[in-house]
């Protein structure tokens, strides 16, 4: 059997020799054959040079560089479309996806399950993190219209039949655990408490998790559409209740002459729900665009091994 582990790579040339030593470890102690998958993403530092120089020492590497930085989801995506194991690894290059976990993880597989994600039950990131974290999860598990297991990252482990099915789903900004979920199978989530990072910063900036949150949202829910009408109607309402507020005091001859204090409000209020409104149905055009020009997900610039 043919274990494939992919690995995103970004600005990481400090410490990806202390992942692939603590997955050669592994391994060696499973007996492993394996092939590990160690795409850069576009680093700006020397990560694709120390991919270069691992995979002189180490044959069963793979190495891949995107010509230019396509974000975490795409390189995922890629590694799923150019591995070829029966069982497949995702993990992150920092480390905070243990490979020692990895054993455990493939055991459910052997036990009939297809998919065995990480469930995060302790987090090493600061406060504002955690909590941000924490909410989107539940708010998107609200909207979704389907299950998307609360508190999961990429790391997991498939079975190849998972992987090819999550492939047939060409969205060109995909959300992959949300894929991951869509396609079913028979599915267990692993508790395991996330450490630090071994060493340097997080790529995933302010801007990305926002991108990233908004793609989920988009992708598997049609909640805010819905929403739209419902802020439609409770404006209608609050219309309806303010003209025949003012047709009761004109028929009281309680009318003011001055009008410019309720006017002001009323087209600040619908002013602002209509950009509100626009920018929701904007973000499905956006999707829609994208789609149509159906550009790849990402251009690889080199390879080491394929």
């Amino acid at each position: 059997m043919l274990i494939s582990i992919i690995v995103p790579v970004y600005h990481s040339a400090k410490f990806l020799h202390k992942l692939v030593e603590a997955i050669e470890v592994e391994r060696l102690k499973h007996s492993w054959n394996l092939e590990l998958i160690l795409i850069d993403d576009g680093s700006k530092d020397e990560s694709f040079e120390v991919i270069k120089n691992l995979a002189a020492k180490y044959p069963y590497i793979r190495g891949l560089q995107h010509a230019r930085n396509f974000g975490h989801q795409a390189t995922v995506r890629l590694g799923l479309s150019v591995c070829k194991g029966d069982y497949i690894a995702i993990i992150d290059d920092d480390m905070q996806d243990p490979p020692e976990l990895l054993p455990n993880f493939f055991s459910y597989l052997d036990n009939g399950y297809s998919v065995a994600y990480g469930v995060r039950r302790k987090r090493k990131e600061n406060f504002f993190k955690r909590t941000a974290y924490h909410l989107f999860y539940r708010i998107l598990k609200k909207m979704s219209a389907i299950e998307i297991p609360l508190d999961t990252g990429d790391f997991c482990v498939m079975k190849k039949e998972v992987a090819e099915n999550m492939l047939k789903l060409q969205e060109q900004n995909p959300f992959l655990r949300g894929i991951r979920a869509w396609v079913g199978f028979k599915q267990i989530g692993v508790e395991y408490d996330r450490p630090g990072r071994v060493d340097g910063q997080s790529g995933y900036t302010f801007r990305k998790l926002m991108k990233i949150s908004i793609d989920a949202i988009f992708s598997f829910s049609i909640l805010p559409v819905r929403l739209i009408s419902l802020l439609g109607l409770i404006g209608l309402i609050g219309s309806l209740v303010f003209v025949l507020f003012i047709l009761l005091n004109w028929a009281m001859n309680r009318i003011p002459i001055q009008g410019y204090t309720s006017e002001i409000i009323l087209i600040s209020f619908f002013g602002s729900l209509t950009l509100i409104c626009l920018g929701i149905i904007g973000e499905y055009v956006v999707r829609i665009y994208d789609e149509v020009k159906k550009r790849p997900h990402s251009i690889v610039s080199q390879t080491i091994n394929l």
